[in-house]
């Protein structure tokens, strides 16, 4: 009987530093595969692979489409790919974003759970909002287990204590505690697969995550319609209850988490709040520019009509400029590449 011999990590804000530091402790001999998800920017290269082959004794590689799964190996999502795992092998996929990432932590926790069932190890570490959550649900109802960073050690809670929250979290433990424990539970015999069936959303959300057309043409979307848009497409978005945690998909497989919605929303408002600034500081300089001219030309009452105009619109341009600064939801910011970077 196998052991738990598939750890997927995902990571985001504050990650370099917490994946690092594992990689540290994990042994050579690790009977395990390791399959790493870090949010990086998708114009950007990653070093994370030199980061870690440095920090450890474990060898780490970008992963590549077709690469056969090796045990005591790390395997580093690339920039704007998603890494699904595969009965022996990696697929790697340019499918659409997840919370709106890509590479995405829940369609590796996912894949990994379709593919290998209780030999899953699951673990979120520090990150902002709540990627990961429903990958982890997805691990734990295919009989694996889930590892969470203890918040309390976290750079960023908000991701390990989601998971804490929505999932019946197996360890939560600090990152010195966690290399030991995930050597321990990667050399203990997993369940059963046969106890944990696939159920069949999950094999759809997989293929999803691939683009497969066949699962694309199907019109049986999960959930039932709501009434919000994708905020990457436009399109319908399908409300989902996995568990206590409300997450949402469009269409063509645009995938989101409330929260993630919600911080979606906010920058597509604060772009539109900006567009429309720039566009009443444009009828100021405009309505200004006729308002001298029409002066010069001794055309007084036309002036008057220009000097109005101007003056509606600059009232309504500080209207916009003091809700723009005014703003106080948190707009959190992908950092993790310029600590990658650095490090």
């Amino acid at each position: 009987m196998p052991g738990h011999d598939i750890i997927v990590i995902g990571a985001s804000a504050g990650g370099v530093s917490a994946i690092r530091k594992l990689a540290q402790i994990l042994p050579r001999d690790l009977p395990a595969a390791v399959f790493v998800v870090l949010h990086i920017p998708a114009d950007s290269p990653s070093l994370l692979p030199k980061i870690l082959m440095h920090a450890g004794a474990l060898p780490a590689v970008h992963a590549m489409d077709g690469m056969a799964i090796e045990k005591g190996c790390i395997y580093v999502a690339p920039p704007d790919r998603h890494v699904i795992v595969e009965h022996g092998s990696i697929s790697v996929v340019r499918g659409p974003r997840e919370n709106r990432h890509r590479p995405a932590i829940d369609p590796l926790f996912r894949s990994a759970a379709l593919a290998y069932g209780p030999r899953v190890i699951g673990v979120v570490l520090t990150g902002a909002l709540d990627d990961g959550t429903a990958g982890l649900l997805a691990i734990k109802r295919r009989g694996g287990l889930a590892v969470v960073q203890d918040p309390k050690e976290a750079l960023y809670r908000s991701m390990p204590e989601s998971a804490l929250h929505h999932v019946q979290v197996d360890y939560s433990v600090t990152l010195a505690e966690m290399g030991p424990l995930l050597v321990r539970l990667s050399r203990q015999k997993a369940a059963e697969e046969a106890a944990y069936p696939i159920y069949e959303d999950l094999r759809k959300e997989v293929g999803i995550s691939k683009m497969e057309r066949e699962v694309l043409k199907e019109r049986d979307n999960a959930g039932t319609p709501s009434e919000f848009s994708c905020p990457e497409c436009g399109g319908v978005l399908w409300e989902i209850q996995d568990g206590k945690l409300q997450r949402f998909r469009c269409r063509v497989g645009h995938a989101f988490t409330a929260e993630s919605v919600q911080a979606a929303q906010q920058d597509k408002l604060e772009e539109a709040l900006w567009t429309a600034l720039k566009t009443l500081e444009e009828q100021v300089s405009l309505s200004r520019r006729m308002l001298q001219h029409a002066t010069q030309n001794g055309h007084d009452w036309l002036a008057r009509t220009f000097e109005q105009r101007m003056l509606d619109a600059e009232q309504r341009a500080n209207t916009i400029r003091d809700a723009l600064i005014e703003q106080k939801e948190p707009q959190f910011v992908d950092e993790t590449e310029v600590s990658e970077q650095s490090g």
